[in-house]
């Protein structure tokens, strides 16, 4: 199969989940800009939630960079990870109209948590698919393990910590912040192993 369509549809749902976003944030009835302190928290929830897409965005572009081959195991980890980033503009939306109460923090932590899971099951999924291509394997080995297993006790624990009490919710959102500062800056070593393994 082509990749070509599994990467427009991917960026076409990627598109529509940040619009759909950006339209949950209603213009306030003033003219002030008193009138804009009442909707900070929705703010904030979209701007750690664009930002959260636009990294998974990016890091999408980079992988399907090294796909050679796409099955129906690809199709369909990729139909998954986006599913759980889908859900974003709900969690997000619930936690900005809730000021970050427990139960909405908790769920944000839990989608941010299964978008992880759902990723690292793509690219797995890819490395499966084509077993010549170890780009991917290549690109993600070593430093990318650890910087994994960081992001997912960190999701795990913004999950679960917002049950624990107001420092438990600030907690979680400490950490949806962090791994996403963490994540901001894309990973170079795919870009650097595709130039070296293409012919000039």
């Amino acid at each position: 199969m082509n990749k070509s369509r599994l990467e427009a549809f991917s960026d076409g749902v990627i598109a529509i989940i940040i619009t759909i976003m950006v339209l949950e944030l209603k213009i306030p009835e003033g003219h002030d800009w008193s009138d804009l302190k009442g909707l900070w928290p929705k703010v904030l929830a979209y701007v750690i939630s664009f930002l959260y897409v636009g990294i998974y965005w990016n890091n999408h572009h980079h992988v399907l960079h090294t796909v050679r081959k796409v099955n129906g195991t690809v199709l369909w980890a990729n139909l998954h990870l986006l599913f759980w980033l889908s859900l974003f503009p709900f969690v997000s939306g619930w936690a900005g109209e809730s000021h970050f109460s427990a139960h909405p923090m908790s769920a944000y932590g839990f989608v941010a948590l299964m978008c992880g899971v759902a990723y690292t099951l793509l690219s797995a999924a890819i490395v499966r698919a084509d077993p010549q291509n170890n780009v991917l394997e290549e690109a993600t080995g070593g430093s990318g393990d650890r910087k994994g297993i960081l992001s997912t006790g960190a999701y795990v624990i913004a999950t679960v910590s917002p049950f624990f009490g107001q420092a438990g919710v600030i907690l979680s959102g400490a950490l949806l912040i962090a791994v996403a500062l963490m994540w901001l800056i894309p990973d170079r070593r795919i870009e650097r192993i595709l130039e070296h393994s293409e012919p000039r």
